[in-house]
């Protein structure tokens, strides 16, 4: 193999990590002793090198738009893509088996995302790391490294697979663990606690790590995300019979090691919130506490080639109707004020459906997720961005067609519109923000709520109401765009939704902060897990849903305007693809898209999924059963396979 290299920004720095294959492959993990390693620091900073690029994934490498990150099959960026697996956003064709609910038990060893080859890297590590000569605090902190990737390792099988073993060495064939049950996910939580709280003793301060390597802010971040999860699973999935409060404590002390040592981004664009996933590095953006950058003809990848094209089923995605009307107006209160459903009372701020109205006099981050026409990539052509020098391309509306929007509503979040990016074909360098400061403080403001009669006026401010200030609400001209605590707005229509789906209440202010993330945190893949987390899965079940095809839509979809006319200037110059009724594009009786309208999954019913809650984990492969009889499969897997 050849040398590779490894471009990883940690905070606000992108560095470089060599990390030699050529070595590890002439010394195999089980070959790796004291006669052989384990003596100078070198030699510990190239083991853990290989662990960076394996967890901390950004958009990925290469030409990683065609591998898959289990158990979820997301190709491609998981920032980006990720949110195919939920309420967010759709794909064309066919909706993945796994949200129809058919997705049956794998069969191999190792497959359907349990896999333990990176643990028994990290494990293998933490038995040795001591027999270097190094000072105790080096130590230390090397190993804090290593309980960071552990610890994120352990979190994702836990949020997958519930109960798991929990390994403290590597093993071997006649290894006792082997053979021995699963371990308690109050175990396994108290054991994930303990070693991310070494991994934020042994790493070093921020400003104070080696260029390119983790610190302590990062292990305190991925703590606060841990413990928020561990909280809240505990809290909904009262099955469990599990006190979350611990671990909803420890989110909050580890979000307050945080507080006021970063800033939300802002630059002078007017879209600062979009600006902020279009850039090469972080070195002007005090919000990122972690994140990935790449280095142009050394190492890359293919994000942004396939994002601008928009050219395999794969990545053609739309967002939902149920995602765009959960955004607020320009005066912080929902498209409904007030009646009831076939009655509501319309916000005088909403504009309607139709044409893209609904996108007007909305919270700024609407328009910085989603394009209208006669913006970014509408206007797009030749790597030029202009309206006057090409128009307009309204977006393609097709269930099954490359390059669709599938529901009319263009996801622009990290499209960055430069073709040079795009040329770069596997050697992209658009960085990836993997921690940053906007979620820290939604996880503050959600533990200090969840910690009952703890979220402040002042702790609202700090957080929310500093995400609506940065997004570009104007407090002043609307007073009401600033939520206060017992003063929330009323919205009849998702508080329907939640006491219809959801088997507890959800106050105001609660249905407030939940909306705040899933809007600031779309598109970076968070909404699965937060759906998971919330015993929330029923939400998956609201029909999905894309634009309304109005008289006007109609015509202009019509395929009378498919060919621009050369003679208009601007936005009078414009082309939109032949979307026919009921060939390529179906509508419900309210005129509105269906998505995944020719499911060939007998439980999908005109764009609405199923959802059965034995799916809130996922099954554990049989070979792993039948080589150990001590593992149980995840209860409902069984029954529900004989059923499909």
């Amino acid at each position: 193999m050849k040398m590779k290299k490894y471009i990883l920004a940690l905070g606000l720095v992108s560095m470089l990590i060599g990390c030699n294959d050529d070595f590890m492959e002439r010394y195999p993990l089980d070959n790796v002793t004291d006669e052989n390693f384990w003596k100078t620091e070198s030699d510990l900073k190239l083991y853990l090198n290989k662990l960076y690029p394996a967890y901390i994934k950004g958009h990925g490498d290469g030409w990683s738009q065609d591998k898959y990150i289990t158990p979820l099959p997301v190709t491609g960026s998981p920032l980006a893509y990720g949110d195919f697996y939920s309420d967010n956003c759709v794909r064309t064709g066919s909706e993945p088996k796994e949200l129809a609910g058919l997705n049956k038990i794998p069969t191999g060893a190792g497959s359907g995302g349990w896999s333990w080859t990176n643990l028994r890297t990290i494990n293998f590590f933490l038995q040795r790391y001591q027999r270097s000569e190094l000072p105790a605090y080096k130590l230390e902190q090397y190993a804090g490294e290593a309980y960071f990737f552990k610890a994120l390792d352990y979190y994702k099988k836990v949020l997958f697979f519930g109960d798991v073993p929990w390994l403290t060495r590597d093993l071997n064939v006649d290894s006792e663990e082997l053979y021995a049950p699963r371990n308690s996910r109050a175990e396994v939580m108290d054991s994930l606690l303990m070693c991310i709280n070494k991994s934020v003793a042994g790493l070093p301060q921020k400003g104070k790590e080696e260029s390119g390597r983790l610190n302590k802010d990062m292990a305190n971040f991925l703590k606060a995300r841990i413990c928020l999860f561990e909280g809240t699973y505990r809290k909904y999935h009262k099955e469990l019979n599990l006190d979350g409060t611990k671990f909803l404590q420890e989110c909050v002390t580890a979000c307050k090691e945080l507080l006021g040592k970063y800033s939300l981004y802002t630059d002078n664009s007017g879209e600062s919130y979009w600006k902020m996933f279009t850039a090469y590095d972080f070195s002007n953006n005090k919000e990122v506490i972690l994140g990935r950058t790449y280095i142009e003809n050394e190492f890359g990848h293919a994000f942004q080639r396939y994002y601008d094209q928009n050219n395999s089923n794969r990545q053609s995605m739309g967002a939902t109707r149920g995602f765009i009307d959960e955004y607020l107006c320009i005066d912080g209160r929902p498209i409904y004020v007030g009646g009831s459903e076939g009655n509501y009372e319309e916000n005088p701020n909403f504009e309607g459906y139709g044409m893209w109205r609904e996108l007007e006099n909305r919270d700024p981050r609407l328009t910085q997720t989603i394009c209208r026409p006669g913006e970014h990539v509408t206007i797009y052509e030749g790597g030029i961005v202009s309206l006057d020098e090409n128009g307009i391309n309204y977006p393609k509306i097709n269930y099954n067609t490359n390059g669709s929007t599938v529901t009319g509503y263009r996801v622009i979040k990290h499209w960055m519109g430069d073709m040079e990016e795009q040329d770069r074909t596997t050697n992209g360098i658009q960085a990836a923000i993997e921690f940053r400061y906007g979620e820290l403080l939604l996880m503050y403001a959600e533990a200090k709520y969840e910690l009952e009669g703890t979220l402040s006026q002042a702790d609202v401010d700090m957080t929310i109401n500093a995400l609506r200030e940065r997004a570009g609400f104007d407090f002043v001209k609307y007073p009401t765009s600033k939520l206060v605590v017992g003063q929330e707005p009323a919205d009849p229509r998702l508080d329907k939704i939640y006491a219809e789906k959801l088997d507890y209440p959800v106050s105001p202010l609660l249905r407030e902060i939940r909306r705040e993330r899933r809007v600031e945190l779309a598109m970076e893949n968070h909404r699965y897990e937060d759906l998971m987390r919330w015993k929330a899965g029923k939400l998956l079940t609201v029909p999905l849903r894309g634009m309304r095809m109005t008289d006007e839509m109609l015509e202009l979809y019509s395929g009378k305007y498919e060919q621009k006319d050369p003679s208009k200037p601007g936005a009078e110059r414009f082309s939109a693809t032949k979307a026919t009724v009921d060939k390529d594009i179906f509508l419900d009786e309210d005129g509105f898209i269906i998505c995944y309208p020719k499911s060939p999954y007998k439980y999908t019913i005109k764009g609405t999924l199923p959802w059965e809650d034995y799916r809130y984990l996922w099954p554990i492969p049989r070979e792993e059963i039948t080589m150990n009889p001590q593992f149980e499969q995840n209860p409902g897997w069984e029954e529900a396979e004989n059923d499909k």
